[in-house]
């Protein structure tokens, strides 16, 4: 009785292990986004796309940005093995001079946590 006690404990120990391999990883297209020089005012909404090339769900719990000039937006859905998402980040224009924003992503992938940036310049109304 003892034998088969430990054979099934082994055997469920076993099972639950090989349930942990699986993995979501998440690759950016591009891990920098460039808005170049833009105009004072101009559109600062730009994205991100990812996909998920693991074989778990990608569950995105948190975008942080690492000033308030920069709004992230995270998906609400988990993203499914192979398939694409967006992370949209939205930086106030109205700023004058060079961009140079981080981005903290966190995750339930393989890499927990990555950080995407964001860079350009922002000229001002008068200059060209």
């Amino acid at each position: 009785m003892k034998k088969l006690v430990l054979l099934l404990f082994v055997g469920l120990l076993a099972v639950s292990v090989k349930a942990q391999e699986k993995t979501a990883k998440i690759e950016f297209k591009t891990e920098t986004v460039d808005y170049g020089e833009i105009a004072k005012g101009s559109d600062g909404v730009r994205v991100f796309e990812f996909t998920n090339t693991g074989d778990a769900p990608l569950v995105i719990s948190d975008v942080k940005s690492s000033c308030g000039c920069t709004i992230p937006k995270k998906p609400d859905a988990p993203i499914m093995p192979g398939e694409t998402g967006e992370i949209q980040v939205k930086y106030d224009t109205k700023r004058v001079g060079p961009i140079r924003k981080a981005i903290t992503v966190t995750s339930n992938a393989n890499t927990p946590t990555k950080v995407i940036k964001i860079k350009g310049m922002v000229k001002s109304d008068g200059a060209k």
